[in-house]
């Protein structure tokens, strides 16, 4: 099942695709695709519809954020062997974590605004883990149970906020526009395995990220199961799992987004999203 919010900013509707990739209004059948929609019991409900009896929507407009009501956006640093090299680190022996701010959640073809003074906003193509069931202390055996799907996410990232002002990953990882998600999220019947996604970017049309999930140095089970051991993951949260080689600080000489470019970035099955950057502009958050 692949789910979906459309419509403008503060007041979209759910909506799920059929296998036409035809979308369908949930909007007699549930309010929004909030953490209780994602649990697990609700899921299988929704799963029992025939989405061809559901009401069309041919012109949906924007597609905002497959889901509303976002808890804690917990992202995993370096978690490709390849990538930690661009980057001159070393590949981690334990999962590098970090946070994104709620600020930063946004819909998968909403604007990227680089930040005031910003000259190193970079890209990165990731695996989005959407929580479904409350995740403490949980077995990597038991770790997938407690996934409600799964989408995609850029991680957009200032460098300089990021490495070069005092070390805390977190300023440059959580600006406003920064964390683009969906535009579906998937469940995990449909998804597949999740050590098998091809992913890829692109700026400007020049792909500059080719990767997949399965050269991942900790597998999905795995970061849920040690994530549980630091704080309790709840319905709404989600896990941004990692990128691939191929961001603009890895290449020789360095490329960072500017205002006018156009990134586009995809995983199999899961959709692809387009994103114009601007310059600093608050009208443009709001």
């Amino acid at each position: 099942m692949k789910l979906l919010r459309y419509g403008p900013k503060g007041s979209e509707k759910p909506a799920c695709l059929d296998k036409s990739g035809a979308i369908r209004s949930l909007a007699g059948v549930i309010d929004d695709i909030t953490p209780a929609v994602l649990s697990p019991e609700s899921l299988a409900k929704l799963a029992q519809l025939d989405p061809t009896s559901l009401p069309l929507v041919s012109e949906p407009g924007r597609i905002g954020t497959p889901y509303t009501g976002l808890g804690k956006f917990v992202c995993i640093g370096l978690n490709y062997s390849d990538h930690a090299a661009e980057s001159g680190l070393a590949v981690p022996s334990e999962p590098v974590i970090f946070n994104k701010w709620s600020s930063a959640f946004t819909g998968p073809n909403d604007v990227v605004v680089i930040p005031k003074g910003s000259q190193k906003t970079d890209w990165e193509v990731e695996l989005g883990v959407v929580i479904g069931s409350k995740a403490r202390y949980v077995s990597e055996a038991d770790a997938l149970k407690h996934v409600a799907g799964y989408c995609v996410v850029n991680d957009v990232s200032e460098r300089e906020y990021q490495i070069e002002r005092g070390g805390t990953w977190d300023k440059g990882k959580g600006c406003d526009t920064f964390g683009p998600v969906g535009p579906w999220l998937v469940t995990p019947d449909e998804a597949g395995d999740p050590q098998q996604l091809q992913m890829w970017l692109e700026v400007n049309g020049k792909r500059f990220q080719n990767g997949n999930t399965r050269t991942m140095v900790f597998n999905v089970a795995y970061l849920i199961h040690y994530l549980s051991q630091f704080m309790t993951l709840y319905p709404g949260d989600i896990v941004s799992t990692g990128t691939p080689p191929g961001v603009g600080m890895g290449q020789k000489p360095p490329v960072y987004l500017k205002p006018g470019d156009t990134i586009r970035l995809g995983i199999d099955g899961l959709g692809e999203q387009q994103q114009q950057v601007y310059a600093w502009d608050e009208a443009l958050l709001d």
